[in-house]
């Protein structure tokens, strides 16, 4: 309790409120070509540092104490000491989705706040590796962590991205493991499939949806994104559409890659159509998906368990996921953000994970399951995520943030680590 007790007297004797201000104000002032303004930044600079010179010498772990009450609240500060009180270890590897988590088109004109960034910039001079992990295709991911963090940083040789999902891993740095194209591990007949789908996608599309999508630039998995604002009607209206298409393209697909494996050419699948049987397989994987499919008046009354075996034996290995008024995409179950995540600290050579986790989506709850399951890692999410991840966030430790504030489960950890080094 006597950690416990400091934190208490900190928060309780010392204007840690205003002592944070000075912090923020110092962190993320612009850089200007001014000599007023930079005489104002000294002048906060050395405020700050006489407030901090204070909880030093009034404290025998003071410099712990006088950074963890200019980065963190009370609460933070509290949570971050339960949290090491429970795990008893520092997070040593930060592994973070991007869209929705780290920035939010809803709370921050979808950029990455400049006080995230920094939070951010904190951790890596620490010595704790980044991995990106995202959906996004890498070309995208690469443009705003350069712009956002700095080509240093992301050419450190302790950063990697997890791009498409999992589909492939960038760690700049490190000669031949710097980029690994994980799709091209896949077997020829999974590939097969999605050439198949990626070729015909567009060109079959209806004319509506043709009109209404696009394809994002993915090197291996296929998704179908909305020509309008996401979360918008018509792009509800547009993806529910495009889902129900994606799996009956998909069908077409794996149907004649069945064909052709069998000798005689024939494969039995109990009298129904190879679309009917793929639109059950995934209604009975997703309630989303069989909603969806039942609002279009594509749902076939059929049970799932009973789909034929060798048409299971292959949609066992491909995802489809759906994203409300935002995405409808194929994927690989065989490669994910998991997979992806395992690669990225193979080549980062962290042997140990303790990670955070952070993330959304149904894609990043599976990180946050193998890092429960494995004792690697702590989960957050923001207050938005989706309902299974928000459930498996709050059955853990409880850090829920609020839209576009990524940067207060960050400075919790922040002060968890420099706490963990009392030890």
């Amino acid at each position: 309790m006597e950690r416990y007790d400091l934190v208490y007297r900190l928060y309780d004797e010392y204007d840690t409120d205003r002592l944070r201000e000075y912090q923020a104000f110092v962190d993320v002032f612009p850089a200007i070509d001014s000599r007023v303004a930079l005489e104002h930044w000294q002048g906060a600079n050395e405020e700050l540092e006489r407030r901090k010179d204070e909880i030093r010498g009034d404290f025998a772990a003071g410099e712990t104490f006088a950074e963890v009450a200019a980065r963190a609240d009370r609460d933070q500060a509290f949570t971050a000491l339960d949290l090491e009180a429970k795990y008893g270890r520092a997070v040593n590897v930060l592994v973070l989705d991007v869209d929705e988590t780290l920035r939010s088109a809803g709370g921050t004109d979808n950029e990455i706040p400049r006080d995230t960034l920094h939070v951010l910039t904190e951790f890596h001079e620490a010595g704790v590796p980044i991995v990106i992990c995202t959906g996004q295709t890498l070309e995208n991911v690469k443009g705003f962590a350069i712009q956002g963090l700095g080509s240093e940083i992301v050419h450190s040789g302790n950063l990697s991205i997890v791009y498409e999902a999992g589909t492939g891993v960038f760690t700049p740095g490190h000669g031949a493991d710097t980029k690994q194209l994980l799709y091209e591990e896949l077997d020829a007949e999974i590939r097969d499939v999605f050439d198949d789908v990626r070729a015909r996608v567009l060109p079959e599309a209806p004319e509506g949806l043709r009109r209404g999508c696009h394809l994002q630039g993915n090197e291996f998995n296929i998704t179908m994104k909305p020509n309008y604002e996401t979360g918008s009607a018509k792009a509800r209206e547009t993806i529910d559409a495009a889902l129900v298409y994606l799996i009956d393209l998909l069908a077409d697909a794996v149907g004649t890659a069945l064909e052709a494996s069998r000798d005689d050419g024939e494969i039995e699948l109990a009298g129904e159509t190879v679309t009917d049987w793929t639109r059950a397989f995934y209604a009975d994987q997703d309630p989303e998906i069989r909603s969806v499919l039942e609002s279009e008046g594509g749902y076939p009354d059929i049970d799932g368990d009973a789909v034929p075996e060798p048409l299971t034996a292959v949609l066992d290995r491909i995802d489809v996921a759906y994203y409300e008024a935002d995405a409808a995409e194929i994927g690989s179950l065989e490669l994910n953000k998991v997979v992806g995540v395992e690669r990225a600290l193979d080549v980062l050579g962290v042997d140990d994970p303790f990670s955070l986790v952070m993330g959304d989506s149904k894609s990043d709850l599976r990180v946050m399951k193998w890092a429960d399951e494995h004792d690697a890692g702590i989960a957050a999410a923001p207050e938005h995520a989706s309902q299974d991840t928000l459930e498996h966030v709050l059955e853990t430790d409880e850090l829920v943030f609020d839209r576009g504030k990524s940067v207060d489960v960050l400075r919790t950890i922040y002060a968890m680590n420099r706490l963990a080094r009392l030890d």
